[in-house]
């Protein structure tokens, strides 16, 4: 999700980030740097946990499975967070929006672990409803309508998310209505407090 996400800032509306002055090599070197930091790192780690015996399935479907992934998952999204907001002296000053972007989504992460400490949120919908939330925000607060097709589409992605979770079995409605509500929740208070 954050790597749909800044493509869409990136290469959609760089303005945003202040990036636009950027070549889209330097945006994409950027973009690959999120991809690994918030997708190759959760996704070897829960591999990790998995060969380990930590976790019993790569699918996380059970409540023990959950909590230690989605926490450590968490703090290497703060690292990541931390890394673009303060040791990035270019990424820091220009488009320190990148920084408080990928901390909002690693406290959304951590409220999952949080949450299913006693019962199953939906982090999928957590996800997609956060990057359909700090879309659809971006574009209210900034006045931008660049993004109404890829927010449109976000949508659609977003119920299809959904009914896929239920068609699976591998959430209730309250579950998946919970967590989208949480994803954009959060989103909605980062964009309208913190850029």
């Amino acid at each position: 999700m954050p790597t749909i996400l800044f493509g869409l800032l990136l290469f959609q509306v760089p303005a945003v980030l202040g990036m636009d002055a950027f070549s889209k090599s330097l945006r994409l070197s950027l973009l690959v740097l999120i991809f690994v930091g918030t997708f190759m790192v959760p996704s070897l780690l829960i591999y990790y946990l998995y060969r380990s015996g930590y976790v019993k399935s790569l699918l996380l479907t059970s409540l023990a499975d959950r909590r230690l992934p989605y926490f450590l998952i968490g703090i290497v999204y703060l690292f990541v967070a931390y890394l673009f907001a303060f040791q990035m002296q270019l990424i820091s000053t220009l488009a320190p929006e990148v920084g408080i972007m990928i901390g909002s989504m690693a406290v959304s992460i951590l409220f999952v672990g949080i949450i299913s400490l006693s019962w199953q949120i939906s982090a999928h919908t957590v996800g997609i409803g956060g990057v359909v939330g700090l879309i659809a925000c971006i574009m209210i607060k900034f006045g931008i309508t660049d993004l109404f097709f890829p927010l449109l589409l976000l949508v659609l992605l977003t119920g299809l998310v959904a009914s896929a979770r239920l068609q699976l079995n591998a959430h209730t409605p309250a579950q998946i209505s919970a967590g989208l509500a949480l994803g954009l929740s959060i989103s909605l208070f980062t964009v309208f407090w913190f850029m």
